[in-house]
Order: structure tokens, then sequence, then C-alpha cells
């Protein structure tokens, strides 16, 4: 009897820069590469979030599945492909004279393919801060029953602690796919690998790609992490 090798999922991980530069392009690399999910960073956060959120999901193809206001920023967008039977949002405690942050969520399913959890978030940019807020994402991660696919803008690389706390007992899609040398930020100067997908051990990494176009150039301050994983199939 063959085994069954996985059922496709097409995820972008992209910190969109509060869709400060060119939204037009921003647009075309989006639908360019056509996912089933992008997990957003920078995010619309602000006065009417619901509806800047609708627009950016309806401009990349794609529709709302969590996040937003409630996230702070953090925003998870599916295609009619992914259907989301539940969402939540979380917010990590305010430190004074730091911005707020948090995380969003979503159960989903994918014809043929197990449940599994999406989960983004955008730490601080403050080292002195992040490894708590590490912890409380990762706390979740480690709740969630089924497969997660976890992405974020770290705010630091590899060698950081916050990372290694989220990393942990999970698969490092870029080391998977031995393109951990692909950086992600600044699309002006790339030095850094600080945006990251995790996914469960469970889910197969089965390509990864940081894309450094002209377009992605002009869309944002990161680059776009786009990866191709197969979910384990339902029983």
């Amino acid at each position: 009897m063959t085994q069954n090798p996985g059922v496709p999922l097409r995820v972008v991980s992209y910190n969109i820069h509060s869709q400060r530069d060119d939204t037009a392009a921003l647009a075309a690399v989006v639908r360019e590469v056509g996912p089933d999910v992008v997990i957003v960073q920078e995010g619309p956060r602000r006065f009417r979030w619901r509806q800047k959120s609708a627009a950016l999901a309806e401009s990349f193809g794609l529709v709302v599945a969590a996040g937003g206001l409630p996230a702070l920023g953090n925003l998870l967008l599916t295609s009619l492909r992914v259907r989301v039977v539940a969402e939540r949002c979380q917010r990590f405690p305010l430190t004074p004279g730091r911005h707020l942050r948090g995380a969003a969520y979503a159960e989903c399913v994918v014809a043929g393919a197990a449940p599994f959890v999406l989960a983004g978030s955008h730490l601080s940019t403050d080292p002195a801060e992040r490894p708590a807020q590490a912890a409380l994402f990762k706390r979740e991660l480690d709740a969630a029953t089924a497969p997660v696919v976890a992405a974020a803008d770290l705010n630091e690389g590899p060698d950081g602690p916050a990372w290694a706390t989220v990393a942990r007992g999970l698969t490092d899609a870029a080391v998977a796919a031995d393109r951990a040398d692909r950086l992600t930020y600044s699309c002006a100067n790339p030095r850094r690998r600080i945006d990251a997908l995790f996914v469960d051990p469970r889910i197969t990494v089965a390509d990864y790609d940081v894309v450094d176009t002209p377009q992605t150039r002009r869309a944002s301050d990161h680059f776009p992490v786009l990866v191709d994983l197969l979910l384990p199939a339902a029983d």
C-alpha cells in the first residue's frame, strides 16, 4: 500500500511594514505566489482595522481568518481552501514605554488533511522584553493538540534566546530546506534572518524561499518567507 505523501499547503510569512511602502507591489507579490495562508506582521491595528484587514485580504485574493487589533497587528489570512473552525488572539503584558504586542491563532482544516493550528506573532525590538513574550507565545504553541504552523518576526536571529524558546521542539523551515543562509531583513541591506516559520515535526517542509525581487524590495522593508508544506493526512 502506497503511503499518503501528505496534503500540500503553501504559506507566506510577511512583515508588511504597516503598508507604508508600495501597496500595489505588495498585493502583486502575494498574488503571484498563490498562497493558501499568509501570516502577516504589522497588519492593521488601529482606526477602521476591520475594513483595512478585509481590504488587505481582498488585495491578496484571500479572506481574514483571525487577528487585527485584538492581536496588535498580527493577522492570519487564508484562501477559501482553508476552513477556519476557531480563532483567538493573545496580548502580551505591556512594558511601560514600549509597544503593545501579541499573537493570533486559528484552528484550521484543509480537505484530506488532519486539523492544524496557524499562529503568528511579532516580538519586541527590546532584547530585555523579547524572552518573556517568546515564552508566552511558546506556551500557547505547546498547548495546541493539533500540529502547529507558526511564523513570527522575532526581531533577533537564530542565536538569540527568544528564537531558541520558540523553536524548541519544532522544525525551522529554513534549516529543514538547507536555506538558513537566506536573509529576511532589511530589503535595503539584507543582513539578518529575523523572520521565521516553524512547524510541528509531523509536518514536512517541501520547499522554502525568501523572495528577493525588485517587486519585494518595493513592497516592504522585510522580504516575504515562502514555504511549501505537506500536512499529515486525515485518519
